[in-house]
C-alpha cells in the first residue's frame, strides 16, 4: 500500500546568511563544526540537526525502514521569518523553495514539495505562491499559524487565500511564533502546550472570521492533528451556540459544520487521541503526518494509524487517499511497472 507522509520537514545544508547581510541576527544561520549541525538565531544556540534534516539519501532510507514511500516535504518554520521586511525575507522564501522544486525534480517517485512564503506581505506571497505552483510545480505552501499581529482572519490576508483558492494550492498550516511562550520558559512548555494552542487559534480564525465560507474551494490541513481543535470542539461549539454575539460576529455557521472541508495530519502521539480524532472529523480528513525528522515527530511513521483495527479501505484513505487529495494529485503519479507497486 503506497505510504505519504504528508508532514516532513527539510532543510538546505546551507541557505544565504542574511543575518550577516542585512545586520540582523533573527535570520536563522546554521553551522557545521566537528559533525554536528548547530542553527542559530539571535546568536544563541536554537535546535542541533542531523544529515536526515537535508540529505536526501539519509531520508529516503530512514522512510523505506517503515514501509513509507513518499514525503511531504516542507521547511523548518523557525526559517518563515515573518518579522523581516518582506522583500528580505522574500529572498530566503524564493532560496528555500528553489532548493525544494530541486528535490522534487531529482526524487519524482519519493518527493513532494510545498513551499514557503512571505506572509507578512501579502503581495510578495501571493507572487511567490504563483512562482511556486507555475513555474516551480510544487503543490502548494506551508504557512503559520499566525503572522505577527495578525490571525489568519485578517482582511490582510485575504487575498493570499484567495489566490491559493484560485491555484489550487494545497495550504499546511503549521504552528510557530507560539502564544505565551515568553511567560512559559521551562520544560519545553511552548511546544508542548502552545503548540496545540496555535493550530486552534489558526482553525477557529479561519472559521469563525469567514474566510472558509468566501473559499468553499480553499484546500487547508492542520499539522499535528489539529492541535487542541478537534478536541475542544464542544467547547468551541458550546461558546458559538450561547454567545454569538462575541463568537458568531463575522460568520453564522456552527463550526463542526467545517470537518468535512478541512484535513489534519495523523501526528497524534495517541492511539485513543487519534481515533478519537477519526471520530469527530471522519476517517476521509485524515492523513498520515509524522513531523519528521525532529524529536516531537512520530518516530516510527505510520505506527499510530497501524495500531488502530482499521478496514483495509480506511486504512488505504489515511496512508494516501486523503493526501492525494489535499494535495491534488493522482495515485498514478506514484505507480510503476513493477507488480509489488501496483498492488
Amino acid at each position: 500500500m503506497l505510504k505519504i507522509d504528508t508532514h516532513s520537514h527539510i532543510l538546505p545544508r546551507d541557505w544565504p546568511n542574511l543575518s550577516e547581510k542585512y545586520a540582523e541576527p533573527r535570520f536563522p544561520v546554521m553551522t557545521h563544526s566537528g559533525g554536528y549541525h548547530r542553527i542559530y538565531r539571535g546568536g544563541k544556540f536554537f535546535r542541533q540537526v542531523w544529515p536526515s534534516a537535508f540529505d536526501m539519501e539519509t531520508r529516503i532510507a530512514d522512510y523505506a525502514r517503515h514501509g513509507v514511500d513518499v514525503q511531504v516535504i516542507s521547511t523548518v518554520p523557525v526559517l518563515f521569518s515573518y518579522w523581516a521586511r518582506g522583500s528580505q525575507a522574500l529572498e530566503l522564501h524564493a532560496f528555500l523553495n528553489d532548493h525544494c522544486a530541486a528535490l522534487c525534480r531529482d526524487h519524482p517517485r519519493h518527493v513532494i514539495g510545498i513551499g514557503t512564503v512571505p506572509l507578512q506581505s501579502p503581495n510578495l506571497a501571493v507572487r511567490e505562491l504563483e512562482r511556486c505552483m507555475d513555474q516551480l510545480n510544487l503543490a502548494g505552501v506551508q504557512i503559520g499559524s499566525h503572522c505577527n499581529d495578525w490571525n489568519l482572519d485578517a482582511p490582510e490576508l485575504f487575498p493570499f487565500f484567495e489566490a491559493a483558492s484560485d491555484l489550487g494550492a494545497a495550504i499546511m498550516v503549521h504552528p510557530w511564533d507560539m502564544m505565551g511562550r515568553d511567560t512559559m520558559p521551562d520544560y519545553w512548555l511552548p511546544w508542548l502546550v502552545g503548540m496545540p494552542a496555535e493550530q486552534s487559534r489558526a482553525a477557529c480564525s479561519l472559521i469563525f472570521g469567514g474566510v472558509l465560507e468566501r473559499l468553499p474551494k480553499l484546500r487547508v490541513m492542520f499539522a499535528h492533528g489539529g492541535g487542541s481543535f478537534p478536541f475542544t470542539i464542544g467547547r468551541i461549539e458550546h461558546g458559538f451556540n450561547v454567545r454569538p454575539d462575541l463568537v458568531a460576529k463575522r460568520n453564522a455557521r456552527n463550526p463542526r459544520e467545517y470537518f468535512p472541508r478541512l484535513y489534519f495530519d495523523s501526528c497524534v502521539h495517541d492511539p485513543q487521541a487519534l481515533d478519537y480524532l477519526l471520530q469527530v472529523v471522519g476517517h476521509d480528513r485524515v492523513m498520515l503526518g509524522t513531523d519528521y525528522p525532529f524529536p516531537l515527530g512520530e518516530q516510527s511513521p505510520g505506527s499510530g494509524i497501524e495500531a488502530l483495527d482499521l478496514h483495509a479501505e480506511s486504512r488505504a484513505r489515511l496512508m494516501h487517499g486523503t493526501a492525494l487529495e489535499w494535495l491534488g494529485l493522482s495515485l498514478n503519479r506514484f505507480k510503476t511497472e513493477t507488480p509489488e507497486a501496483q498492488a
